[in-house]
């Protein structure tokens, strides 16, 4: 049996409280059921038990500091997605031949937007949309080569930069499709960053035309305009903006489809293009930054067929009848690498964003489809956070249903759990129990991949359960292209990534000061080293950075050093345990990794975010927590204390009672006695992008936070 899913499942099984007789009664059900389904499975199945316990990765040879490669790229690492096609041009010249009329880029019509005010008073926009309008591999082909041809007209040249800041949607596709024909090189800015960060992205990289929304023009780019001057040209893809007498002279705002227009008429002259090598700049990727301020990652042609050579071959039978939903930010690597392995392989790409996934959120008018219904993907990607949320909203509901069919879910939960962990699957329980919350994300998917993050093993055997589907967990960074590892589809192993995937090796390095050796025992332990054709370039006008952060070895390969702890299980698969960054060495010598702490916590109904901090003139760790807004009420309420939100918030028998939660769950999660928070702060406003206190993958951004909760520190730490 699967030691690490057995031994965890356990744990992680839900509670019921239901009468032991009748209790008896079902399991004896439960029981027969089991013996009659088990016969057909064993013959008509290969048990995913016997292939999770398969070797997945091995090391290249029997040093230590030896790499991990997967099994099946022992012989030589794979970086071609497709025979000849070397750059990404090529790849969507390849998908468009293959697929011509097929669908490729999907968006929502809206049919009405109205206010709606909110029991506080607040004014809240609200949608109400209608199908998705298709457009095909050949329709995206001729408006991206038009694009790009009308770009040059305006004077855009080969291997200079060009600027995309602009919400995920099918025009942010076309517009870097048209970069990688012409070898334009994409500049990637987050639609959430602040004002200082795109003006020293934007600065930093010398563009002169960038590529953006209305309302991003309108409520981010109109007031820093003037603080870039080499701003010569504004393309918005939905439409032209109102003209503002403010404007620098010199800057002219355009529509996409007048670009497109003006490169349609340019095209008859057959005007000469320049065409991108494999060793080309494809995009500078500025990353979310989770310190200071962001860092544009160069990354090339080869780099990103690389990375998603790697990614596509850890899904199976990836083809035209998939539908992925896109609604991450395709300024972030996971995202656009996603998109990249669907269009390179004949699936749909339907447009979202998180304010109109499913049914219930925020932007979708009650009554009204949100876009997972309409789509109905068979694929979809998500960062932790996300999928934490998904987590709680289903407990939530849970925990509303009557005791009679709360007891029958629990029953149902638990049942399949201790089936996944012996590999068998439970298709009346699938079919009766989980059909409804399979629903919200549309019923159909068949895979969901997970990255950006750690996922804890609860929400992970959560969606695993609820979704009836594989979790795949994935490792990368932005410096390695997103790529790195992903976990098999049949593997339901919790608390790791996966194996090397087939464009990559790793391996681990000692690291003295956190005691990681990857001579340890049982398994080996250090920081992650990534090599391989994914791994990036460096970054952009820094070459310090890039010197501490990537190296080449004596076979020209490159490498970079994520500062992330790794450990590798015996079967070749990683697990993260720790980063650099994160570990604090308190004032008595004991080490803390924040990271765990966290981890432990935040899953907590209580906990919507957490972030731990500790420094080395203390000899305890404290915390931020951003409370659950129902679940902190009704705390308060048994507790007999009243107030707002905000008193609530700022009162310090609060703190108290949320710290003995949170004590209680660090025991039960076998934290030791000084990683425990002693004192804890409660933010009574969510943690978003926006606010600048987590990036766009829902990151905590540390120095910000502390900067942040400077005085409830040294409150905290008894200086005031």
């Amino acid at each position: 049996m699967n030691n690490h899913v057995s031994s965890k499942s356990s744990t992680m099984k839900l509670k019921q409280t239901i009468n032991p007789i009748l209790l008896y009664f079902i399991h004896f059900i439960i029981l027969l059921y089991t013996i009659i389904t088990y016969i057909p499975f064993y013959f008509l199945s290969e048990s995913r038990q016997e292939k999770s316990n398969q070797i997945k990765a091995k090391p290249v040879n029997s040093n230590p500091e030896s790499a991990y490669r997967a099994i099946n790229s022992l012989g030589g690492l794979v970086s071609v997605l497709y025979p000849g096609c070397d750059t990404l041009d090529k790849i969507f010249m390849y998908a468009k031949n293959k697929f011509k009329d097929k669908k490729l880029l999907g968006t929502r019509e809206i049919l009405n937007e109205e206010d709606e005010i909110q029991p506080n008073g607040k004014l809240f926009k609200k949608v109400i949309l209608g199908n998705y309008n298709w457009l095909t591999y050949e329709d995206v082909f001729v408006r991206a080569f038009n694009f790009g041809n009308g770009l040059q007209m305006l004077g855009q040249k080969a291997k200079t930069n060009i600027a995309i800041f602009c919400e995920t949607r099918a025009e942010w596709m076309i517009a870097a499709q048209a970069c990688f024909m012409y070898n334009f090189q994409l500049v990637t800015l987050y639609a959430t960053l602040g004002g200082p960060a795109i003006v020293h992205g934007l600065n930093e990289t010398e563009v002169t035309n960038i590529i953006t929304s209305k309302e991003l023009l309108q409520t981010k780019l109109k007031d820093i305009v003037s603080l870039i001057p080499r701003l010569r040209h504004i393309i918005t893809v939905d439409g032209k903006p109102p003209t503002w007498s403010e404007f620098p002279k010199g800057v002219i705002v355009h529509t996409m489809a007048a670009v497109q227009a003006l490169g349609a008429k340019g095209s008859m002259e057959n005007r000469p293009y320049c065409k991108p090598l494999p060793s080309d700049i494809a995009v500078i990727m500025y990353t979310s930054g989770s310190t200071g301020l962001p860092k544009g990652v160069m990354i090339s042609h080869s780099n990103i067929i690389a990375g998603i050579t790697g990614m596509a071959k850890r899904i199976p039978k990836l083809g035209e009848e998939d539908v992925y939903i896109g609604y991450l930010p395709l300024a972030h690597v996971l995202e656009l690498s996603a998109e990249l392995v669907c269009l390179s392989h004949g699936c749909r790409i339907g447009y979202s964003s998180p304010q109109t996934l499913a049914d219930q959120s925020s932007k979708i008018k009650k009554g009204s489809k949100g876009d997972t219904s309409m789509l109905k993907p068979t694929l979809m990607a998500a960062v932790p956070e996300i999928m934490d949320r998904i987590y709680k909203n289903v407990m939530n509901k849970v925990n509303e249903m009557s005791s009679f069919q709360r007891n029958l879910f629990i029953l149902a939960y638990n049942y399949k759990m201790e089936q996944i962990s012996k590999g068998h699957s439970t298709p009346l329980c699938d079919r009766f129990v989980f059909r409804k919350v399979r629903g919200l994300l549309g019923g159909n998917i068949r895979l969901l991949l997970c990255g950006g993050a750690p996922l804890s093993a609860t929400t992970q055997r959560f969606m695993n359960i609820c979704f009836c589907c594989p979790v795949g967990q994935g490792y990368g960074l932005t410096e390695s292209t997103g790529a790195g590892t992903i976990t098999e589809v049949w593997d339901y192993n919790t608390g790791r990534v996966g194996a090397p995937l087939v464009c990559c090796e790793i391996k681990l390095k000692n690291w003295e000061e956190g005691g990681y050796f990857n001579t340890d025992k049982p398994h080996p332990r250090g920081e992650i080293l990534i090599g391989g054709q994914n791994v990036t370039m460096g970054y952009y006008k820094n070459e310090a950075k890039t010197k501490a952060d990537f190296f080449e070895d004596e076979n020209g390969q490159r490498w970079l050093c994520t500062g992330d702890i790794g450990e590798f299980d015996p079967d070749g698969c990683l697990k993260i345990i720790d980063r650099k960054k994160d570990l604090v060495k308190l004032q008595a010598g004991e080490y803390v990794s924040l990271g765990k702490v966290e981890a432990a916590l935040k899953n907590l109904p209580l906990i919507d975010n957490i972030c731990a901090y500790a420094n080395s003139y203390h000899s305890y760790v404290i915390g931020f927590v951003v409370p659950n807004q129902k679940e902190l009420t009704e705390l308060a309420r048994k507790k007999g204390l009243k107030g707002t939100w905000e008193e609530l918030c700022n009162s310090s028998e609060m703190e108290n009672e949320v710290l003995k939660v949170l004590s209680e769950a660090a025991i039960s999660a076998s934290l030791e006695k000084f990683e425990i928070p002693v004192k804890i702060r409660l933010s009574p406003e969510p943690w978003t992008p926006e606010t600048g206190l987590v990036t766009d993958a829902f990151k905590l951004k540390r120095k910000e936070l502390k900067t942040h909760y400077q005085a409830d520190i040294e409150r905290m730490y008894g200086r005031k």
